[in-house]
Order: C-alpha cells, then structure tokens, then sequence
C-alpha cells in the first residue's frame, strides 16, 4: 500500500487508533484521530500524537474525518455508530487495523480467532515459537497493536495475531497464513443485530483471501464451526479432543497426535500440557498443527507446553491460603467461559459471578454448577438476576463489593477447595475494565497473606 502525502482518518485514539496513526505518519501519510470519549485516560494517550504533530480531535466527530482518502476504524468502534455511518454516507472506504497494518508487514502470519480463549491460545504459540528459537511477535488484541510492530517484522519472523470478529469486519486483503478458529459461542450479538449467524459469518471471514499456499485450521468438535461450508482454498486441518481427524491434531487417550498425508506420531502426552481443563487442551491442540506444519521439533515443543505460564486473568492462580486456591478469572466475560472455567476443576467452588450483564443465559452452566459449586457469591448490578437464578438449588449470597466476597469466602472455603472470580458479565458496572477487576481481585487476595 503507497499511503505518501494520502490523508488517513483513524477513528478511536486507544491502543490500535494510536498505533495506526504513528505507522501512517511514519509511511508518510497525513494522519488525523478522532475520538468521541473525552476521558483522562484518551487524552494521555494523545499526548504521543501531540509529540509526533498528528492532529486529532476529542469529544466529537467533526466533519474534518471526511478530509481523507480512506478511514482506519479501531475494534472498539461499533460497525453501525454514527460516526461509521457518516464515513459511508461519504462514500469514504473504511478498513480496520489489522488490514491497515497488514499491506507493511513482510513476516509470516498466524491469526487466532474464536469466542473463547484467544489470547491464551496467542501467547501460548508466540511462547512456543520463541522457545524454539523462530523469532516471533504477540499482537492484534492482545499487547502490542499490529501497527506497533508491522515495520519491524522481517520475511522470516512469525507474527501471532489475537483477532476480534470487529477487526475482521473491515478487512479487504488481510490473508493469514494460518487462520485459526477456535470455537464459536453466542457474544457481543449486540454488535450483529442480535443474529448469531452475523457473528458467525465474522469469524470465518478469517479464512476468506487464504490460498492453496495456506492452511486453514478449525476445531472439529464445535457444533456451530461443523454446520459452516469452510469454503476456502486453504489447506483444511482441524483439532479435536474427542474424535481423531483425518488430518491434523487430536487426543488419543494421554497423548496429543498429529496426523497428515505423511503419517501420524505422538507429539507429547497430556500431562505435559500446563494449562488445566478440557478447553484448553482444545486451544493447545489447535495450535500444535502450526507447530508441526512449520516442523518445530517435539522435544522443543513438550518443553515450551510445560513451561508456560497461564495468561493474567485466564484461571490465573494467585494465592493459596490455609489450603483454599485462589483462582482470578476475569477474563471470562460470558456465560460459556465460565462454563469452561468451572469444568476445569474437580474440586469445590465458591464462586463469585456477575457484573453488567449482556443478556446471559445462565442455564448454560447449570449443570457445572450443581456438580462442583458450593455457594455463589453475586455482585453487581446483576447480582438480582443471578440470586434469582441460582438460588433454588444453590446457596447464593448477593455482596456489595469484590473484596467482601473474597472476606466471606475466606471464613466458608476449607482446605483443598477453591476460591473462583470467573464473573460471565463485563465489568464496567464497578470497574474500569476486566483487567482492572482482576488486579482488585489479587489484591484483595494478596492482602490476606500473611
């Protein structure tokens, strides 16, 4: 992409906005930001614009965002917002971040998406590679936005890509060469006119520019990903953790097996994997066929698998306590990851559940939760939905803060049990943001060490 003297509007100045309008002036470009929020935290992000001599605007949408050639959108800008709107009206083409970073890196690409578990399945393969000694990058939604890193990448470097349904909206080029889907669960509907197969349709746009040349990797065993023609020119290999595929990685009994044209071999065995529960020997199976694909060694492989440390707030283990585990989860902002979340353990649970609910349907976990939990503890602006939910045949109890349920779970939890914040809501109800909810969490737990 030639971008020289063009003017480029960014819209939305967070982490991904930021970054594509300092790639853009560096590609020379004209660059202009423009970001509805007004807040502290935009506004210091700015300041590296102010530094640089890109012109931005806060607070408004002026009719300045038209003086362009094109429009970068930020993930977090809703396809049918006002602003989109008034760049289509205009006939102004938009492109997402990922597409824009995309035409200036040279590296080889390895995007991850999925409902659930991307960003451990990206750190886990970025860990891997570098393990191996190939020289690789995490980026997209996780980290570093692809825009930070795009120049630096060379032909030889793999970039592992986190990749949201939203940036996939406004692709045009964008070809990984290997797309991974990871599973596909109702969320962020909001965004799809409440139709799932909008959602769906998202997803797979992953697969869409791929060609003979690339591999196409999806898992076996999701019963929305099975009813989908993955029509596309890749070569197709799946994962599954239930059936044996005919071409790509599945679990036999302890062991984790590749399979190809070439012939079938025993990778590593389960209790290499460091990652606990069903999901994610899933998230390491789907990845593994890029391991073998680029043919990194076993050994380096079942050495990286049993290093690894679990990504912040994913079943972040955070203290143990007069025999109680304290697990931070919160990433889990819907009802299928706490699914996930709970089926990791055998042990029992006091859960702490709830936040700004996005229409969750809580029967999903009903069953994970009469197997496993002991008592619920509700907070936020949920906590009314959830009491009324569980309590018949559950002990659930509604607190008024993060830190008084972890107090009352602290006097009811006994030894060899578990402590669990995996809250199936988002979090903007009590707190800035997931990661923000899980650092209170940890250190409210923290504080009760002794």
């Amino acid at each position: 992409m030639e971008i020289k003297g063009k003017n480029i509007t960014i819209i939305g100045a967070e982490r991904s906005g930021i970054a594509a309008a300092l790639l853009a002036k560096k590609m020379g470009a004209v660059p202009f930001v423009s970001d509805f929020s007004v807040s502290d935290k935009i506004s210091e992000r700015c300041k590296l614009l102010e530094k640089e001599e890109i012109k931005f605007e806060l607070g408004s949408h002026s009719d300045q965002i038209l003086n362009c050639d094109f429009a970068v959108l930020s993930p977090g800008v809703p396809s049918d917002s006002n602003v989109v709107l008034k760049l289509m009206k205009a006939d102004k083409k938009i492109i997402s971040e990922i597409e824009f970073a995309y035409n200036f890196c040279k590296g080889k690409i390895i995007a991850i998406t999925g409902t659930n578990g991307k960003t451990t399945t990206t750190s886990l393969a970025a860990y891997t590679l570098k393990s191996c000694g190939v020289k690789s990058y995490a980026a997209g939604n996780i980290g570093l936005a692809f825009s930070d890193i795009a120049l630096e990448v060379d032909e030889l470097d793999f970039v592992v890509l986190e990749v949201s349904s939203f940036q996939l909206d406004f692709i045009e080029k964008f070809k990984p060469n290997f797309a991974v889907l990871l599973n596909i669960t109702p969320d962020h509907l909001d965004r799809y006119d409440n139709k799932l197969e909008n959602y769906v349709l998202s997803k797979f746009r992953i697969f869409e520019n791929q060609n003979e040349a690339d591999y196409a990797i999806i898992n076996y065993d999701d019963p929305i990903i099975a009813q989908q023609d993955l029509n596309c020119r890749a070569a197709k290999y799946s994962f599954s953790t239930n059936s044996e595929v005919e071409r790509g990685t599945f679990l036999r009994g302890q062991n984790l097996c590749f399979k190809n044209e070439d012939g079938e071999e025993v990778v590593c065995g389960k209790n290499d994997v460091i990652l606990r529960g069903k999901h994610n020997l899933s998230n390491v199976l789907s990845v593994l066929n890029v391991f073998k694909l680029i043919n990194l060694p076993n050994e380096a492989i079942k050495n990286a698998l049993s290093t690894f440390e679990p990504v912040e707030h994913r079943l972040e283990f955070v203290a143990e306590i007069e025999g109680v585990d304290y697990i931070n989860d919160s990433k889990a902002t819907n009802v299928d990851a706490v699914w996930y979340a709970l089926e990791s353990f055998d042990e029992a649970v006091y859960l702490i559940l709830g936040g700004k609910d996005k229409g969750n349907d809580y029967t999903k976990i009903d069953n994970q939760v009469q197997r496993i939990v002991k008592k619920i503890y509700a907070i936020g602006s949920s906590s009314d939905k959830i009491k009324k939910h569980f309590e018949s045949f559950v002990n659930v109890r509604k607190v008024r803060s993060l830190k008084e349920a972890i107090k009352l779970a602290r006097k009811e939890a006994h030894p060899g049990e578990v402590v669990l914040l995996s809250p199936a809501c988002a979090s903007f109800d009590m707190f800035e943001n997931y990661e923000d909810r899980g650092r209170k969490f940890k250190e409210a737990v923290n504080e009760m060490v002794v």
